[in-house]
């Protein structure tokens, strides 16, 4: 396993982050346990879950595979999100989207308890609140990090803008502020190039990505037919219009020439790019697990990586240079 550390931070997590969204919803907690179980065999020591998915229950699958001991929890560098409802009728009209002190108090304290853990290393704010004022919210993420309830703080679907402002407002109160930005990013969705990217390696933040398989349009095969029509990757892939069929296919052809599987060469490509710290993988079985960790292995030649570039053509650079003079 390769080693980086979070943004500006002192500390070091794998290059691939181990993102939980299927289990209790594709995966069951047994086969969950495996997965994390071989994880940790294998390196990977970054977890990412959320208070949300599952309305809580892969929170609690973690803090269920937390209780097994072994120093499981000692082992990991856990990162979970708020900012979705929770269908919690106690919280009345503050059980909405949105982020404030009290729903960072009232949310980490509860991701705590169905984690069975009494921190988080990385807690994030799962969207942007546009009507977010920042003295309340890092008043509040202050007061958990003092507490030892985080470690650190970080976003996710911020805008570069966005980014900036949290920054500066952090600065004033001369404190750390977010340390990581979790972004979707991967070859089919590539303008983050233009502000986000630039703006997190000059802010000195991390960049994890979410989708980095494009919604399942740059997993193996997709094209072979070989896929049960009734499910949501046979009706993906008769969405395809016959340029994306053409695109995908050139992508299918180069994997194929290059002897490797194109989930592999997708996660590649993002471990190439100096901005990535990790690579959010989502697997549903160990066998998935044990394939994604082979990206590690691949190094993509300068020749591959322009042709990537021509079969999935990025915004062509960062701004303003990729559209001004």
């Amino acid at each position: 396993m390769q080693y980086t550390y979070l943004g500006r931070t002192g500390m070091r997590v794998s290059r691939l982050c181990l993102g939980t969204m299927n289990f209790g919803a594709r995966t069951s907690q047994d086969e969950a346990f495996k997965i994390m179980d071989r994880a940790l065999e294998l390196g990977i020591n970054f977890f990412d879950t959320a208070d949300v998915y599952g309305q809580g229950a892969t929170e609690k699958i973690i803090g269920n595979w937390f209780a097994q001991g072994n120093q499981r929890r000692e082992r990991v560098v856990l990162a979970t999100k708020t900012y979705e409802p929770m269908d919690d009728p106690v919280d009345g009209p503050n059980d909405a989207r949105g982020i404030s002190a009290y729903k960072i108090y009232r949310h980490l304290d509860a991701s705590l308890k169905r984690l069975q853990t009494d921190h988080v290393e990385l807690y994030q704010m799962h969207h942007i609140d546009h009507r977010i004022n920042w003295n309340e919210v890092y008043g509040a993420l202050e007061n958990v990090i003092q507490q030892g309830k985080a470690y650190y703080v970080g976003s996710s679907n911020f805008g570069a803008r966005h980014l900036a402002y949290a920054k500066a407002a952090a600065d004033n109160r001369h404190f750390l502020g977010l340390v990581s930005e979790q972004h979707r990013y991967n070859l089919l969705c590539r303008l983050p190039e233009l502000e986000v990217l630039p703006a997190a390696q000059e802010l000195g933040m991390g960049i994890l990505t979410w989708s980095p398989l494009g919604g399942g349009l740059l997993a193996d095969h997709l094209l072979d037919g070989n896929t049960d029509p009734q499910s949501k990757r046979a009706a993906a892939v008769k969405r395809l219009t016959p340029a994306q069929r053409t695109q995908l296919q050139r992508y299918a052809d180069l994997c194929a020439d290059l002897e490797e599987t194109e989930s592999n060469v997708a996660i590649a490509w993002l471990l190439a790019n100096p901005a990535v710290t990790a690579p959010v993988i989502g697997p549903r079985t160990v066998g998935q697990l044990e394939n994604i960790v082979h990206a590690l292995d691949i190094n993509l030649s300068p020749d591959v990586l322009a042709e990537l570039d021509d079969i999935f053509p990025g915004p062509g650079g960062a701004a303003p240079e990729a559209y001004a003079w």
